[in-house]
């Protein structure tokens, strides 16, 4: 789950005057997203806030359910993991169109990210659990995967598989997961939404084309990735978001 907190109170809470408030994206992402300008100083950390190394680790297990439970699904039904792109035949192939992926949309997203937290219609996203632990970069990489995995099989793979099964065409089935993966970014404000409808229109063309779900992962685990590392090493020319 991704918590809602201000700028200043995480900058408190690294000097130990006292704790951020935190609140369900889920609670105030409808009414957060319909106004316009986003207040900077409020930021969106996508990891707990936790010190403790056992709670990172159990928010990342806790989000890979719906996971199983499609590839359970589609394993009852007698398919194949090919079925909804998770093959694991071509690893070498993935691996590298991931990239290639994640060179594309991790160049543009950085530019729609800025920019619209420039002029005042996206929140700060802070992509990393709390800094200066031994485990802070296992961590991020871990959740980054997790939540790649996740969100790719899920709303592309799975998703996009079922809604032709029933008849939708193509385009339609596309739209329908981008437009839900948007939907779900509405928190961070109108630039996740515009920036994650995109990314989700060319993923699911990418996966209507190539039938594959691995290089989708491996690209968003790698946009995650870079933006922690983008985040730690310019944090301080963020607005609203002090060093230490």
């Amino acid at each position: 789950m991704d918590y809602i907190t201000s700028a200043t109170g995480i900058n408190q809470t690294r000097a130990g005057t006292s704790k951020p408030r935190r609140y369900s994206r889920d609670s105030i992402a409808f009414a957060s997203a319909a106004r316009a300008p986003v207040n900077r100083s409020v930021a969106v950390v996508t990891f707990s806030t936790s010190p403790h190394l056992a709670r990172q680790l159990l928010d990342i297990a806790f989000g890979l359910p719906p996971v199983w439970l499609v590839l359970y699904l589609v394993r009852r039904n007698g398919e194949r993991l090919s079925t909804i792109g998770m093959a694991l035949d071509r690893p070498g192939a993935d691996l590298a169109w991931g990239v290639a992926l994640a060179a594309i949309v991790g160049a543009a997203g950085i530019g729609v990210y800025l920019g619209a937290v420039q002029v005042g219609i996206n929140r700060i996203v802070i992509p990393v659990p709390p800094t200066g632990h031994w485990w802070t970069v296992p961590v991020f990489v871990l959740g980054a995967g997790a939540n790649a995995l996740l969100e790719e099989t899920v709303v592309v793979g799975f998703l996009v598989t079922r809604l032709r099964q029933i008849g939708w065409g193509a385009v339609p089935a596309v739209v329908g997961s981008a437009a839900l993966r948007g939907s779900y970014h509405l928190y961070q404000g109108w630039g996740g939404f515009a920036g994650n409808l995109a990314m989700g229109l060319f993923f699911g063309w990418i996966f209507v084309r190539w039938r594959r779900t691995w290089p989708l992962v491996v690209a968003h685990t790698l946009i995650d990735v870079g933006a922690a590392v983008l985040y730690i090493a310019f944090k301080s020319h963020l607005p609203g978001v002090t060093s230490g």
